[in-house]
C-alpha cells in the first residue's frame, strides 16, 4: 500500500477507480465500499485508490468539533489490511472547506489524479457546506467522463451502520455493539506514564496510559474486559475509565490497566487496548476492604467473559459475547 500526503505525489492515471471520505471508524459500511473500489479496479485492470482527509473535517468547520474513533496512524493500518493500493491523505484546512464541490472534482480528481469511476456511500455529501451529494457527481460523472457507483447502506440486527451511531453506543459504554457495527473490536493506543501506584498497594497494579491523541473516543466510564498488547504479545486486562470516586472528589478522569499474570516494568512502552465487553460502571466503595473485594469480583468476571466460546472463537454474537 502506498500513501501519499501531497497530491503532487500521486501520478495521474485516468484508470483510476476510487472513492473519497472521512471514514472515521472504517465500519462495515466504510468496508462495503472499499470492496466495491477493489473489485472495480480489478476488473478493468485499473489502480484503487482511496482519498482521505486529516485532521477530520469537523474539527476545522465545526465549533464543537469531534471525538475520533480512529486516528490518522489506526486508520491507516486498517486499511492496509483491506488491500486497498493507494491512499491519498489530504491536509483539511479552512481553505480546503470553502472548495465548491464542482471545483474539487475537477481541479484535484479529474485533472491531477485521473478517474474511471468513483464508488460512494449511500449518504456521501462532500464540497463546501457538503453540497455535492450522488445528483452532483453523477452530473459531472457525464461532463467529465467518468462512471459513479453507490453502494447502499449496511444493516445489523436492523440498524443501519453509521460512525456517528458508533459514537452513541460508546458513549453509552456498549463496547459490544460497537464492535458489531466495526467489525472487529474497537481499541485504542497510548504510551505507559506513572502513576500514584495506589492499584499496587491494593494487589491491583495497574499501568496508567496517556493516549496518543486526546481527541481519540474513550467509552463511558466504567470497568472493561480488554485485551492489551505489549510488545506485540497479547494479553487480557481490566481497564477503568474513571475519576476513582473512592480515593479523590472530583478527580481527573485517568485511563488505566491491570494485566492479569504480567509482572514487568513497561514505562514509556506503547500499548494497544481492545474493548471486549463492559463488566459495571464506576462506583463508589465505602472502604480499601470493599473496594479490593469488588475488584477480585471484577477480575473474575473478566475471566468468564474471556472464556466465553464465541469470545474464543473470535465471534460476536447479537451484541453479546455468549
Amino acid at each position: 500500500m502506498k500513501v501519499f500526503k501531497s497530491l503532487s505525489e500521486v501520478e495521474k492515471n485516468k484508470d483510476t477507480v476510487l472513492t473519497l471520505g472521512t471514514f472515521d471508524g472504517i465500519h462495515l459500511g466504510h468496508k462495503k465500499i472499499i470492496e466495491g473500489v477493489i473489485e472495480k479496479a480489478s476488473q478493468t485492470g485499473g489502480r484503487s485508490l482511496l482519498i482521505t482527509f486529516d485532521p477530520h473535517p469537523r474539527t476545522i468547520v465545526s465549533k464543537t468539533g469531534v471525538r475520533l474513533l480512529n486516528t490518522l496512524p489506526e486508520k491507516l493500518e486498517i486499511l492496509g489490511s483491506l488491500g486497498i493500493e493507494n491512499i491519498l491523505v489530504i491536509n483539511f484546512t479552512k481553505e480546503f472547506s470553502q472548495l465548491e464541490s464542482e471545483e474539487f472534482i475537477k481541479e484535484y480528481i479529474v485533472d491531477k489524479i485521473g478517474v474511471r469511476e468513483i464508488v460512494i456511500g449511500y449518504d456521501h455529501h462532500f464540497g463546501k457546506g457538503r453540497g455535492g451529494d450522488e445528483h452532483t457527481l453523477r452530473e459531472l460523472g457525464v461532463k467529465h467522463g467518468f462512471g459513479v457507483t453507490k453502494v447502499n447502506a449496511v444493516y445489523v440486527d436492523g440498524i443501519s451502520v453509521s460512525s456517528t451511531k458508533i459514537r452513541n453506543v460508546l458513549v453509552n459504554g456498549d463496547v459490544q455493539q460497537a464492535s458489531i457495527l466495526l467489525g472487529r473490536l474497537y481499541s485504542f493506543t497510548g504510551t505507559i506514564i506513572k502513576g500514584d501506584g495506589r492499584g499496587k498497594t491494593l494487589g491491583f497494579p495497574t499501568a496508567n496510559i496517556k493516549l496518543n491523541n486526546e481527541s481519540k473516543l474513550l467509552p463511558a466510564i466504567g470497568i472493561y474486559a480488554v485485551e492489551v498488547y505489549v510488545n506485540g504479545k497479547k494479553y487480557y486486562g481490566l481497564l477503568s475509565i474513571g475519576r476513582r470516586p473512592t480515593f479523590y472528589i472530583d478527580g481527573l478522569v485517568t485511563t488505566e490497566v491491570y494485566i492479569i499474570d504480567f509482572d514487568a516494568d513497561i514505562y514509556g512502552e506503547q500499548v494497544t487496548v481492545n474493548m471486549v465487553e463492559r463488566i459495571r460502571g464506576e462506583e463508589r466503595f465505602s472502604s480499601t476492604e470493599a473496594l479490593i473485594s469488588k475488584m477480585h469480583e471484577d477480575k473474575e468476571a473478566g475471566l468468564e467473559i474471556f472464556n466465553k466460546p464465541a469470545y474464543k472463537a473470535g465471534k460476536l454474537a447479537n451484541g453479546i459475547l455468549k
